[in-house]
C-alpha cells in the first residue's frame, strides 16, 4: 500500500499577512484542506499521514523523528514550508530533513492542502 506524508507549517503559526500567500488564506482555511486530503488519500487507498512543523528547529526535529518512523513512498511539501520567500530557511531544513530521513521517497509538492493526494499522485 502507498504510504504519503505530507509535511506543512502549523496552521497557527503561519503569518497570513504575508502577501506573498494566497489571499485569504487563514488557518481554518488550512486545516479544511488538510482534512480534505486525508480522506482523498484514503479514497485512493493510501496511508496518508501529516507532519505538521513549527517554523524553527524544533519543527525539523519533529519530522526527523516522523522520517523515522516510516517508510514513506512520497513526501509532499505543503506551501507554508514553501511559499513565503522568507520562509527560505526553513524550506531549505525541510527538504535536507527529507533526504537525510527518507532518501528513497519521491517528493511533492502542493500548494493549497487539498492538493495533496494529487501531487502525490504525479
Amino acid at each position: 500500500m502507498t504510504r504519503v506524508l505530507s509535511v506543512g507549517q502549523e496552521p497557527e503559526t503561519v503569518d497570513f499577512s504575508d502577501p506573498s500567500l494566497p489571499p485569504g488564506s487563514n488557518a481554518e482555511k488550512i486545516q479544511a484542506g488538510i482534512d480534505i486530503a486525508k480522506t482523498t488519500m484514503t479514497e485512493r487507498g493510501w496511508n496518508g499521514d501529516t507532519c505538521m512543523i513549527a517554523p524553527d528547529d524544533s519543527g525539523i526535529a519533529t519530522l526527523a523523528t516522523q522520517l523515522a518512523s516510516v517508510d514513506y513512498d512520497c513526501i509532499v511539501i505543503g506551501g507554508g514550508p514553501r511559499l513565503p520567500p522568507k520562509g527560505l530557511p526553513l524550506f531549505e531544513k525541510v527538504v535536507n530533513a527529507i533526504h537525510q530521513g527518507a532518501p528513497k521517497a519521491a517528493t511533492a509538492f502542493s500548494t493549497p492542502p487539498e492538493d495533496t493526494a494529487q501531487a502525490a499522485a504525479r
